[in-house]
């Protein structure tokens, strides 16, 4: 449930984070462990996914990590500078583990930008297939 919680919130931007837990309405006073934070990853990759790894290059991230005054703590990283959007993604993770806040995270941001994402999934689904083209061998007769 998290980490799907957290795959659908890193497709969105801080604004739209931020707009969607607005209404949610009023959520326990936060602060940061630890400010956010930006730095460099390395990306590793295999050859047909089951080869030799190897280094592919960097990638940077930005992580942030806060508490809530009722005690939950919640961590993030984003791939990017996004302090804002690493912070707000940090703030829903600990929501989540609220029992209280779970289901209204839930219902006002996870819905809505999931249902956001599976639309523009299928339509891009569509127009690939209006492009599609059917090849097919036609048999000649022998003689």
């Amino acid at each position: 449930m998290r980490r799907e919680a957290m795959a659908v919130l890193t497709t969105s931007n801080a604004a739209q984070i931020a707009r969607q837990l607005d209404l949610v309405g009023p959520i326990p006073q936060s602060e940061e462990l630890r400010p956010s934070e930006s730095g460099l990853v390395m990306v590793r990759g295999r050859i047909g996914g089951d080869g030799a790894p190897f280094n592919l290059g960097e990638a940077t991230v930005t992580r942030a990590a806060v508490k809530l005054q009722t005690g939950e703590t919640g961590f993030s990283y984003v791939l990017g500078r996004d302090a804002a959007k690493a912070r707000l993604i940090a703030l829903c993770d600990a929501l989540m583990q609220s029992a209280i806040y779970r289901s209204l995270v839930e219902r006002h941001v996870l819905a809505p930008i999931r249902t956001r994402v599976n639309a523009a999934r299928e339509h891009k689904q569509r127009q690939v297939a209006a492009t599609r083209v059917e090849f097919f061998t036609l048999v000649r007769g022998e003689g």
